[in-house]
Formats: structure tokens, sequence, C-alpha cells
């Protein structure tokens, strides 16, 4: 599976994030506070800086970047038309972000954010950020380095990975947008998964951080090794994954390692994407 992917671009500083846009290209982001937009072609252009470190990323149906920037601490709002920057939150009072890490949208426009805290210090949170910008303290159980995340199937959950677990977790949003008991989907041990995506099926793919791998974890709760490079050449340092394309028949890779972009086509369609 592993010559399915190829390099996009490797015009890329360092490319941790990485998602699609309603505009039809991919969106990622640099260790020096780039955000990228790059095509299919693999064109790339810079259209934005905050002068951070970024993250993970999400869109809206407007097309503005929801960018989560370690190096400031804060989820910057971004519109890539004018590279106009909006800081969108800090965390709250109490619990000021300290490693805001990857950013996920539900179908009434609140915006999960994954705050990983400090390596192996077991003092990560999730926030949740309202659509009218109110931000609260989400979740607390995920402690172990929070990490990539995405929504279920149904909308009903969100799905993180813990780095430091290692694994992924499935958190239930309940009916008042609470969070509900988070239940393990996956343990890896002996890994650093970091980034997370879902298919149409419910098959889960899980990059790692360490080793240079992606794995599969279907519906059923099964992981498989859908791509691994021990050279480290083509996944160097995988992070986020995500699909793309106009029909989300794609997959783009991150590496964070180096500095491309992978595409590949691995025979899966990515699960509806949310744009509020």
């Amino acid at each position: 599976m592993l010559s399915r992917f190829k390099v996009l671009t490797e015009e890329l500083d360092h490319p941790e994030g990485v998602a699609w846009g309603v505009d039809g290209r991919i969106y990622a982001g640099g260790e020096a506070g780039q955000i990228y937009a790059i095509t299919l072609e693999g064109e790339v252009e810079e259209v934005a800086n905050t002068g951070g470190s970024i993250l993970g990323l999400a869109l809206d149906a407007q097309g503005f970047i929801y960018a989560c920037d370690e190096g400031r601490s804060e989820v910057i709002r971004v519109d890539p038309e004018k590279g106009q920057l909006e800081i969108l939150s800090s965390g709250t009072a109490s619990d000021p972000m300290k490693t805001p890490n990857y950013a996920a949208f539900d179908q009434a426009g609140h915006l999960y954010v994954t705050d990983s805290g400090n390596w192996q210090q077991d003092n990560g949170l999730i926030f949740r950020i309202s659509p009218q910008g109110e931000t609260t303290v989400w979740a607390r159980d995920l402690r172990r380095f929070p990490n990539g995340c995405c929504l279920s199937l149904d909308r009903s959950a969100l799905y993180v990975v813990e780095s430091c677990a290692p694994g992924v977790s499935r958190i239930p949003i309940l009916a008042d947008g609470t969070a509900g008991k988070p239940e393990s989907v996956l343990h890896l041990p002996g890994t650093v998964p970091d980034g997370v995506a879902l298919d149409a099926s419910g098959t889960l793919y899980v990059a790692c951080y360490r080793p240079d791998r992606i794995y599969t974890v279907s519906p059923g709760g099964e992981a498989e090794i859908l791509a691994d490079d021990p050279t480290g050449v083509v996944l160097n340092t995988p992070t986020n994954v995500a699909f793309v394309g106009p029909d989300l028949g794609l997959m783009a890779v991150a590496n964070v390692g180096e500095w491309h972009l992978l595409l590949g086509d691995i025979g899966a369609k990515g699960a509806p994407l949310v744009y509020p």
C-alpha cells in the first residue's frame, strides 16, 4: 500500500495538519506559522502566516481556516482571501491553552479543540468553542496528550487520539452537548499515534508519529497496518491524515519530519465533512 502514495509537493515547512477546503484545495500548516493552500496538481500558495507554529486545521463553509497554533497557544481564525488573522480562543481564564493541537466542527458549528498539554504530564483536555465564540472546557477525561480528533459517522461522538496512552477513544456527545464517558476504541502499545480520519464505511485511519506507519481500525475495533515505511523516506513522521478530492477519494498525509505532502488512492472514500 505504501506504493500508492506519491509526493504531491516538497515545498512545505514540516507540515503537521492537513485538511480539505470547500474551494477544492488542500490546506496545511508550517512550523513557522505558515498556512498553505495546495492544489491537487501540487501548486502551493502561502495564504497567511501567524508567526507561531501550526498544528491541526479545520475549515468552514465560507472558507475560513481555524488553525491550532502551538507557538501562540491560541486558535486563530484566518481569512485566506485577505490574509487576515483573528484570535478565536486562547482557552478560559482558569484553563489557558497550552498546546492546541487539533480541531473539528460539529454540524451545529461548535468547534472541538484538543489541547495536548505537556508531553507525558497527563494534563491535556478538550475545549469546545460555541458558534458565538464562547470557550468552555468540554472534557478532562482524556489527559494523556489528546491529539487528532474527528466526528463519528452519525455525529453522535468524537473520536480522540491520545498520543501517550497510546490509543484512540470515543467520547459520546450527549443531547445537551456535554461530553459522555469515554470508551476505549484502540490501544496501540509501542507507538505514538497522532492523527485520525474516518471513511464512509466507518473505518478509522490512524497516523503514527512513531513508527512511520498508518493503521486502519474497522468498525468492530480490529486494527491492521495500511502502510508502513521502515526507511522513513515516503512516510516520514506522518502526523495528520485527511480524505481530499471532489469525492473525498484520495488521502493526504502530512509528514512533519520532512517538507513533503503525500497523496494516495487507498481504495476508500472519506466520510462526509462538516462545514458549518
